[in-house]
């Protein structure tokens, strides 16, 4: 990467640990974890999906395991907000709120590391290419967010929720496909807000995709009721 790229890859992979680690810390407060449980789940959040892009790519270790600035956001985000949620008004706000609050913090952190796997892929599969780039923009985005799901016994939220994933699918295909028109700096920011507006758009409204169901047969409800 260019240095202006480094720059701005860097910028949002701090915004999205950031915003990660406080959605991983809301669940382990959920979920009534100790203080390292929520570390936990707000350290697999934060840095998970970006781990499984580095492998993917090849990079050995992954970048979170040699630049401990992810990992003390990470922990300094889980202390401080389960000090807040013990100490302040926090823990008797209505579970409504606190779920915005979930959902802001995840979104945000979905649109971030929807750009840091963009620019991965761009760097390593060439200004052209869609699908690496799209695919680690993908994983990156919602890689932490499973594996918090399935350390604290939930369906991951990408499975079932309003348009999640796809949120950031959008997203990865604009940044590729105006990349070259826009330059990576705008394009980047372009695609970042495009996420944040589709996924928020999506929880306000309740948009969610296709659900397979099996046709009601009305005429044996008929004839049951008769």
């Amino acid at each position: 990467m260019f240095v202006e790229e480094i720059d701005l890859w860097r910028l949002f992979d701090i915004i999205g640990t950031l915003a990660f680690a406080v959605s991983g810390t809301l669940v382990g407060l959920s979920r009534r974890m100790d203080i390292f449980g929520i570390s936990v789940l707000a350290l697999a959040t934060a840095v998970g999906g970006g781990m499984v892009r580095d492998l993917l790519v090849g990079l050995t270790p992954p970048m979170a395991l040699r630049d401990t600035t992810n990992f003390l956001l990470s922990v300094g985000v889980a202390l401080s907000t389960s000090f807040l949620y013990q100490w302040t008004e926090l823990h008797h706000m209505q579970r409504r709120r606190l779920l915005t609050i979930f959902n802001v913090s995840d979104t945000i952190g979905l649109a971030a590391f929807t750009i840091t796997g963009a620019l991965t892929g761009v760097r390593f599969g060439g200004a052209d290419s869609y699908v690496l780039p799209i695919l680690l923009a993908a994983t990156t985005a919602v890689g932490g967010g499973m594996i918090r799901d399935v350390l604290a016994k939930r369906m991951p939220v990408v499975l079932y929720a309003e348009v999640y994933a796809v949120a950031s699918l959008v997203g990865a295909f604009v940044f590729c496909a105006l990349g070259g028109t826009l330059g990576i700096e705008a394009v980047s920011w372009l695609a970042f807000l495009l996420v944040l507006l589709i996924r928020f758009a999506a929880i306000h409204w309740n948009w969610s995709l296709y659900h397979p169901r099996p046709p009601k047969r009305h005429h044996e409800d008929e004839e049951m009721e008769e």
